[in-house]
C-alpha cells in the first residue's frame, strides 16, 4: 500500500512538473538568430499540418508540443491560413495567437501625390509581394471591376501608403484607394461653398488634379485654386501647362513649346474653354481641400519666380511685368506654373 501511494505521489509530482514545464515552454521566447522568419499556412491546413509547415520554413518550434498547445487551449480549429512573420522574442503562445487572429505579415505600397494612374499601375505591377491579377486588364476593364459609376480611372485613387498581407490581390489595393478617394472627395464636396463653379464632385476632382500638378508649394495651393476659379467664373481660358502636357502623352519629353500650346487636344486648356474631360493626376488631400475651399483673391494670373514660389497678378499689365521680370532675365519659370501667357 505504501509502495502504491509512493507511485501515486511520484506520478502527481511528475505530472505537475510536466505541466509546469509545458507552461514555461509555451511562454518562453523561441530562439532564432534571424531578424524575422517568413512562413505560410496553406488553406485547409489542420493544426498538425500547420505546425509542420512552420517547422519546415525554419520556425524553431517543436511541432508536437505546438499541436498539443493549440488543442489543450481549444484554439486548434481557429487558426487562419495566410502569410506570417515570426519576429524575435515570440513565444509559442504568442505565435498561436498570431495564427488565431490572422496577424498576417504586413507589406506596404505607397502611391505618391501627383502621380498619374499609369504610374500607379506601374508601381503596383512592380511590387513583388502583391498577387498580380490585374496586369492583363485594360484601364476600362479594371475600372469595371471597381466602379459602376466611373469608366476612366485617372484621379480616382487616393495617394497614400497602403498596408496589405503578402500575396494580397492588386485589385484589393485599387479598391481601397478608390474608396478612400471617394470618401475624401465626398467630405470636401459637402463642405464646399455652393457658389463654386463646379456642377459635380467629379469636376472638383479635375480641378484638384490640376492644382496638384501646378505647384509643389503647399502654401500656394489655395491661391492657385482661387485663380482658376476666377477664370472659370469669368469665362477665361485656364491656360495651364500641366493639362497640355497630359494631353501630349508620350510626345512630351520634358519641354513644352509654343507649337504644343497651339496644338488642340481635349486637354489643351489654351485652345479649349473650361475644365479638361478628366483629372490629370492623383490629387492629395490638400489639393482637394484647395479646389473646394479656394483662397479669396482677385488674381487671374500667376507666374513662377524661379525659386519654387509664384507671383500672382490681378490684371494682364501686372502679369506681363512679372513675366518680363522672371522669364526674360534668365530665370525661366517651371512649365507647369505659367498661366495666362
Amino acid at each position: 500500500m505504501a509502495f502504491i501511494k509512493k507511485i501515486l505521489v511520484t506520478g502527481v509530482i511528475v505530472s505537475v512538473a510536466a505541466v509546469a514545464g509545458f507552461s514555461w515552454w509555451s511562454k518562453a521566447p523561441l530562439t532564432t538568430s534571424e531578424p524575422a522568419i517568413e512562413f505560410t499556412i496553406t488553406p485547409g491546413s489542420g493544426i498538425a499540418s500547420a505546425a509542420q509547415q512552420m517547422a519546415g520554413a525554419g520556425v524553431p518550434v517543436n511541432p508536437t508540443l505546438f499541436t498539443i498547445l493549440a488543442r489543450v487551449t481549444g484554439e486548434a480549429p481557429k487558426i487562419k491560413a495566410g502569410s506570417y512573420e515570426l519576429k524575435p522574442n515570440t513565444s509559442p503562445r504568442r505565435l498561436l495567437t498570431q495564427l488565431v487572429r490572422g496577424e498576417f505579415a504586413q507589406e506596404s505600397v505607397t502611391i505618391v501625390e501627383g502621380w498619374t494612374f499609369r504610374q500607379m499601375r506601374a508601381a503596383l505591377a512592380a511590387h513583388k509581394r502583391l498577387r498580380h491579377d490585374t496586369v492583363k486588364l485594360t484601364d476600362q476593364e479594371l475600372m469595371a471591376k471597381i466602379s459602376t459609376e466611373y469608366k476612366e480611372p485617372e484621379g480616382l485613387f487616393f495617394p497614400d501608403t497602403y498596408l496589405f498581407a503578402k500575396g494580397s490581390s492588386e485589385l484589393d489595393i485599387y479598391k481601397q484607394a478608390h474608396q478612400a478617394m471617394l470618401k475624401h472627395l465626398k467630405a470636401a464636396w459637402e463642405g464646399r461653398d455652393p457658389s463654386l463653379p463646379y456642377k459635380t464632385p467629379y469636376e472638383a476632382l479635375i480641378m484638384a488634379s490640376i492644382i496638384e500638378k501646378e505647384t509643389g508649394q503647399k502654401s500656394e495651393r489655395g491661391m492657385i485654386a482661387g485663380v482658376f476659379v476666377n477664370r472659370l467664373r469669368t469665362g477665361m481660358l485656364l491656360q495651364t501647362d500641366p493639362t497640355v502636357i497630359y494631353g501630349m502623352g508620350e510626345r512630351y519629353v520634358g519641354d513644352i513649346r509654343k507649337k504644343d500650346l497651339q496644338t488642340d487636344t481635349p486637354y489643351n486648356t489654351y485652345t479649349r474653354a473650361g475644365l479638361p474631360p478628366t483629372p490629370i493626376s492623383l490629387p492629395g488631400l490638400q489639393s482637394l481641400s484647395a479646389a473646394l475651399d479656394p483662397a479669396e483673391t482677385q488674381a487671374l494670373y500667376f507666374v513662377a519666380r524661379g525659386d519654387g514660389t509664384s507671383q500672382f497678378s490681378d490684371n494682364l499689365n501686372d502679369h506681363n511685368r512679372a513675366v518680363n521680370l522672371y522669364q526674360r532675365q534668365g530665370r525661366q519659370p517651371q512649365p507647369q506654373q505659367r498661366t495666362g501667357q
